[in-house]
């Protein structure tokens, strides 16, 4: 099987990434994966890039992490694929399948929805997955569900805790929703093995192809140690709503938490 990372920060995109792109490189190629992606925060999120910069400026910036990773995977004979992170009210969103020509076309992307920017995404070939969807933080003050707004979610974060991926692995497999998972890692420190991966039994080519795969229906393989998991209970804490571009739904606890009968880890 081969593995990829689809969670990956830098300090050259990310404000809170501690290592930089290339150093990724021989850290994963060493535990075998065949390739990573980078997605880094960008202009709503907690990005490293000064947002008074001209939108080219800006972009540039921000791709500098992804770009240094790819000089070094070049080099290596190793995989590094372009990927976006964008925030809006606590929910996050993993972009892939487009480039840096493509954000620099979009500059309204600073302004836009979640319905706006998924069907920018789709008109460029790409897909929208929404990120560890249940997170609980301090900074997120609800659960924004964008169940037809995104091509899949990312049902394993190991960044998470344990209740939360718990409940996004129960909406994903309630809603059919193609899943994956990743480390979401920021430090070239905390790279171990096999730890919110995805597998596929024949090798990503480019960004390009992951999407089309996304787009088939065709999920990868989550890959993660299911220890994380011992003793995990779903605490749901924060109001949970689905988005809609009409206007959001709210969905009780109860019925969110009687997703969890779908569930087998």
């Amino acid at each position: 099987m081969y593995l990829y990372e689809t969670h990956l920060h830098t300090c050259q995109g990310s404000l809170c990434g501690r290592s930089q792109g290339r150093e990724y490189v021989k850290a994963y190629q060493d535990l075998g994966y065949d390739g990573i992606f980078i997605t880094d925060h960008f202009y709503h999120g907690n990005t490293a890039v000064d947002r008074a910069l001209p939108w080219d400026a800006f972009v540039d910036g921000y791709c500098r992490g992804y770009h240094d990773a790819r000089e070094e995977g070049e080099k290596q004979g190793f995989k590094v694929f372009f990927g976006i992170e964008e925030h809006f009210a606590g929910d996050e969103y993993l972009i892939y399948g487009v480039d840096d020509a493509w954000l620099k076309s979009y500059p309204g992307m600073k302004n836009c929805t979640r319905a706006e920017l998924y069907r920018e995404v789709h008109a460029a070939g790409g897909v929208m997955l929404q990120a560890h969807p249940f997170r609980d933080r301090d900074y997120i003050k609800g659960i924004h569900l964008a169940l037809g707004y995104s091509d899949g979610i990312e049902a394993v974060n190991t960044a998470n805790r344990p209740g939360d991926n718990l409940l996004a692995l129960a909406y994903g497999k309630k809603f059919g929703k193609v899943m994956s998972a990743g480390s979401d890692i920021h430090d070239v420190k905390n790279v171990r093995s096999g730890v919110g991966a995805i597998g596929f039994e024949n090798p990503l080519r480019d960004e390009k192809d992951f999407a089309a795969r996304i787009l088939r229906g065709e999920g990868p393989t989550l890959v993660y140690d299911k220890a994380f998991f011992d003793g995990a209970e779903a605490d749901l804490r924060l109001p949970v709503e689905e988005y809609k571009e009409a206007g959001s739904v709210p969905i009780s606890h109860q019925e969110v938490l009687s997703w969890l009968k779908e569930v087998s880890l």
